[in-house]
């Protein structure tokens, strides 16, 4: 089952743990936020319940291929239910070879369904046992961006490579934390950009790079939806500042900046950010409602971005350039994609693939990396690098002028 409103906001996602308090100090603009009660979410790891989406298979995957790289699933929330593991089970590359899970009787469910034996199943507390696991040679982290740093030392600590969930961490400081622990181990850090691997937005690329629509001059992207009311910060870990950052822009915004960074193929030159923040409404006591940003490049092209989580459901890409149109709606979900280029007053519609096909095609990429030692499409590098972005974004709001990147 897909999430309606778009990637990532089903409100179960990784939401079985929970943990506050990290990373924040780093972060200076995050003071721009309200200040709120302390959250009523535990200052823990803790299994939730089964997530309200993602279905297990009927049958168990077929034993892994020669060379098949194991990979162990840390957290089972909706996503990974519903998207990460059947990615693994379903590439050439990869298998799911153990998971990790707080709550033991939904670890051993999916366990089960994946024919991953018992003493492959983790918790938490004995993660660590997993670096004497040779069954397990990467991890993917699939839990809170709050917890993202932390987990990921963990498991270069234990000797396995990474494919880390994006955003990458809470702030620089951590991702740099990241990419360092990677070198230390000498494995593989590559962040989930699935997009990079989506059929739709790889032909957008293609067709930015072979001149489609002339000289960009303007890119619009929108990412918004409306947050449940019945979520807050004691039982959304989107909404709570520790776990979330600042809110919409580094985690539904984040695909609006990524498509603006690669439709482009330039790295920007200055930042203009607005943020806003409904008063009284218990959604919003610890982040920003919505984000906007005005992101110029040294084509003189500029990004004009926003993103919400109080608004209707919008998932668009819009290039003008000097010959012509690209417009993407849905643009970044998880399948479903729609694209037509508009030119010389007539519309051609696009289909260039299966959107689903993205995430077997991101694992299958990660395991080619680590079985070949070619370089990672989407590294712990990138992800720095779009951080900085987001923090340039909020330090712009929270000072009210144009920052130079």
């Amino acid at each position: 089952m897909t999430d309606p409103t778009g990637p990532d906001h089903s409100g179960s996602r990784r939401r079985f743990l929970q943990l506050t308090g990290a990373g924040v100090a780093a972060s200076p603009w995050l003071a721009a936020c309200a200040t709120a009660a302390p959250s009523a979410i535990p200052a823990r790891a803790m299994g939730m319940p089964w997530p309200d989406w993602g279905t297990l298979p009927e049958e168990v995957p077929p034993p892994p291929k020669p060379g098949s790289v194991g990979v162990a699933v840390v957290g089972l929330g909706g996503y990974a239910i519903g998207k990460a593991l059947p990615a693994l089970a379903t590439a050439e590359g990869t298998h799911v070879a153990a998971v990790v899970s707080g709550n033991p009787e939904k670890a051993a469910k999916v366990a089960a369904a994946y024919g991953v034996p018992e003493d492959a199943v983790y918790s938490y507390e004995t993660f660590a046992q997993i670096a004497n696991d040779d069954r397990v040679e990467a991890v993917y982290i699939v839990l809170p961006t709050g917890l993202h740093a932390e987990w990921t030392e963990l498991a270069f600590a234990a000797g396995k490579h990474v494919i880390c969930e994006k955003p990458m961490a809470l702030n620089a400081g951590e991702c740099a934390r990241m990419i360092a622990a990677s070198e230390a181990a000498n494995r593989k850090l590559m962040i989930a950009y699935r997009c990079h691997f989506e059929p739709y937005n790889l032909k957008a690329t293609e067709l930015m790079r072979a001149g489609a629509v002339g000289a960009i001059r303007s890119i619009e992207t929108a990412n918004n939806y409306s947050a449940n009311r019945a979520h807050n910060p004691s039982n959304d870990w989107r909404l709570v500042k520790a776990l979330a950052g600042g809110g919409p822009l580094e985690d539904y915004g984040l695909y609006g900046l990524q498509a603006a960074l690669y439709l482009s193929g330039e790295v920007p030159v200055s930042v203009r950010g607005w943020t806003e923040q409904v008063p009284n409404d218990p959604r919003f006591t610890e982040v920003f409602s919505t984000v906007k940003a005005e992101i110029t490049f040294p084509s003189g092209a500029v990004t004009k971005l926003v993103t919400s989580y109080n608004a209707d459901n919008l998932n668009m890409v819009k290039v003008t350039g000097s010959d012509g149109i690209l417009l993407m709606e849905p643009a970044t979900y998880y399948d479903g994609n729609a694209m037509k280029l508009l030119k010389g007053g007539t519309e051609e519609v696009l289909m260039p693939g299966d959107s689903n096909l993205q995430f077997s095609r991101m694992v299958q990429h990660f395991a080619e990396a680590i079985r070949t030692g070619a370089a990672i499409k989407t590294p712990g590098e990138m992800g720095l690098r779009d951080i900085r972005l987001v923090e340039a974004i909020h330090r712009s709001a929270a000072m009210g002028e144009v920052v130079a990147v």
